[in-house]
């Protein structure tokens, strides 16, 4: 089903899930897709105690095969030009879920998926944020109520410690894209997470 397709990856700064996302990399390469990454600059600069921006990018580049957008002017083109059959961002922080929910286009995750939106096709989404029961709720809920928008599914990750706190489940990246391309949501959307 995914053969032959082109798919964006964006990836924001939910530094501790990159180990999870890697491998749904090489799922997508490994069914005959084209994976096209792209990172937000905090990717590209930040230095955490999950790793350095170099040492990831060349752990994405490596399992798509193919070299990271990082400008806002590479990412541009998958509009008009050069465009995705689907975008996904995974993993989506708060602060780029409030950014999408608002027109903001201020990365070229962002910019990628304003474009991939801009053609009529699927846009999903794999959040990780401590503030979706939060402030960030109501963003959630516009994006969920957005033509071509779709969510892997997620759930609380942590209720007792961090009860405003929501996460994609990262294994299900695929069949939600399968189901995204045929504009579908995956069901069901609201998951429990193994405590």
């Amino acid at each position: 089903m995914l053969k032959d397709l082109r798919i964006g990856l964006g990836i924001t700064a939910s530094h501790c899930t990159y180990e999870e996302v890697i491998p749904m990399i090489k799922q997508f390469t490994e069914l005959g897709a084209t994976v096209v990454p792209i990172i937000t600059y905090s990717v590209l600069t930040a230095a955490t105690r999950f790793g350095t921006g170099e040492e990831w990018i060349q752990k994405i580049e490596e399992a798509s095969g193919s070299k990271v957008v990082s400008k806002i002017v590479e990412a541009e083109p998958f509009g008009p030009t050069n465009p995705l059959d689907c975008m996904v961002i995974a993993p989506m922080t708060g602060n780029s879920i409030s950014k999408l929910a608002n027109a903001q286009t201020d990365s070229p995750v962002l910019m990628a998926a304003k474009a991939t939106l801009r053609n009529g096709k699927p846009v999903v989404l794999g959040i990780s944020t401590n503030d979706a029961l939060g402030l960030n709720g109501m963003n959630i809920m516009k994006l969920l109520s957005t033509k071509n928008i779709y969510f892997i599914p997620f759930g609380q990750d942590n209720p007792h410690n961090k009860p405003n706190s929501l996460i994609a489940d990262f294994a299900k990246i695929v069949p939600t894209v399968e189901h995204a391309i045929q504009f579908q949501q995956l069901q069901p959307l609201l998951i429990t997470h193994k405590l």
